[in-house]
């Protein structure tokens, strides 16, 4: 059975990042931690590995173990990644600093520039969030 054109007129378009990392359960547990993300959908592996959608408030992005064999690789094995998280919220200040409690490495602290309240922190697993909103 196909989609309507009026279903399809309706549905929302998204761009939601899938984070390649190693140790996806940890990583799961990290981004609850440091941004408050719930899981929307999870599957695993028995061999440990996590496939989650994340969301943030409404904000969705993906996290799953990298898999060379497919070309997705984490900033860990690569030596950095290509990609910054760009994380707007109400208080920067405030999810800044609980992403360093949870273990979030801070880059460029809270500060304002270009129009913007923002800050820097590279997480756990090699990825980097700006944590900012406009002023």
């Amino acid at each position: 059975m196909g989609t309507s054109t009026g279903e399809k007129a309706m549905m929302k378009c998204t761009i939601a990042p899938w984070l390649s990392v190693r140790r996806s359960g940890k990583a799961v547990e990290f981004y609850k931690a440091a941004f408050g993300a719930t899981e929307a959908f999870r599957i695993e592996s028995p061999d440990g590995g996590v496939v989650a959608r994340l969301s943030v408030d409404g904000a969705e992005f993906w996290v799953g173990d990298e898999s060379p064999e497919h070309q997705n690789f984490s900033p860990e094995t690569i030596g950095g990644g290509s990609v910054r998280m760009v994380l707007t919220v109400g208080d920067p200040d405030a999810l800044f600093a609980r992403a360093v409690t949870a273990g979030a490495k801070a880059v460029h602290e809270v500060s304002e520039m270009h129009g913007w309240r923002v800050g820097r922190v590279a997480d756990p697993f090699g990825h980097h969030w700006e944590i900012g909103r406009e002023l």
